[in-house]
């Protein structure tokens, strides 16, 4: 395989696509009333809003751009830190000598460049502050493992991903589709970052022995191992509530329950104390789950708007 496309991690897309796509069926039919907040700032009308499909796909670029470059900065910070040279989880590019430091922070800067772009091409047909969002996204990707106190070192990171690969996301993409924020888009978004936390929670759960012995505070490191598969399981039951909560305004959202079955042989592995490789498999099986999940609720949530 390319090694850029190794570094950009493929595997980790759904967690920027599943957003988008929930997003997108929340904005289907949403009528300004509902509306917490509009594009011009007033609430005018019951009318319903269209969707306006070429502003979803400009989202769509800004979270897979996003999470290609978050990929490639961590990729860099980490390698040039050493706390990669020892790792169970897929190969990095700076650890393993695949592509030097140098090129690897370019192509995060591509990545982010190209959200930017994206971004603001959003941003001017709807509303500048999102600027401040997306300026915020992009600080917050790279400092996760960058700049001289990462705050993924400290414990932070499931904050990091579940606001800009949940709330942000999903909610970022209502508001690009329709110039309104509801409640449903917050409620799914939260759903969304529940189940890309868990893969996060996965990750460091796998990596909890090697973190600590560079020093690399994660959750997982500091909330110890027990606690972290609990963690996880609490996430996964957390995404499949707030599908329920959503069902209240849009009731064939409960489709999304037709992913539950795959949440079984991940969570029995972690509550059964799998441990380093024997997570990877886990870790894969938890973005199926994420992709089945988003594919079927935003299915539901369409057929309801």
């Amino acid at each position: 395989m390319n090694r850029w496309m190794i570094g950009a991690r493929l595997r980790t897309l759904p967690a920027a696509v599943v957003p988008v796509a929930l997003g997108a069926a929340c904005g289907l039919g949403t009528p300004r009333e509902l509306g917490w907040w509009s594009g011009d700032g007033v609430v005018v009308s019951a009318d319903h809003v269209g969707v306006v499909w070429w502003r979803v796909a400009l989202a769509l670029i800004v979270s897979l751009a996003l999470q290609v470059g978050v990929n490639y900065a961590n990729d860099y910070s980490d390698g040039i830190r050493g706390t990669d040279d020892v790792r169970v989880g897929p190969q990095r590019l700076v650890a393993s000598g695949l592509a030097p430091a140098k090129q690897v922070k370019m192509a995060a800067m591509a990545a982010f460049g190209v959200a930017a772009v994206a971004g603001l091409a959003v941003a001017v047909s709807t509303s500048l502050w999102l600027l401040a969002v997306g300026a915020a996204a992009i600080a917050a990707g790279w400092f996760y493992t960058g700049g001289p106190k990462p705050y993924g070192y400290l414990g932070l990171g499931e904050i990091f991903v579940f606001v800009f690969f949940g709330l942000v996301a999903t909610v970022g993409t209502t508001f690009a589709a329709t110039e309104t924020i509801t409640w449903l888009s917050i409620a799914m978004g939260s759903a969304a970052g529940s189940l890309a936390c868990a893969l996060l929670v996965i990750n460091n759960l796998r990596d909890i022995p090697t973190d600590r012995e560079v020093g690399k505070q994660t959750l997982a490191v500091r909330l110890g191992d027990a606690r972290t598969r609990w963690f996880y399981v609490l996430l996964v039951v957390a995404s499949f509530a707030l599908l329920a909560v959503a069902a209240f305004e849009r009731p064939w959202a409960l489709l999304g329950f037709a992913a539950a079955p795959l949440a079984f042989a991940p969570s029995k592995a972690v509550l059964g104390g799998a441990t380093g490789p024997a997570l990877i498999p886990v870790l894969g099986a938890t973005g199926k789950l994420q992709l089945a999940f988003g594919f079927a609720a935003t299915v539901g949530l369409a057929i309801s708007s």
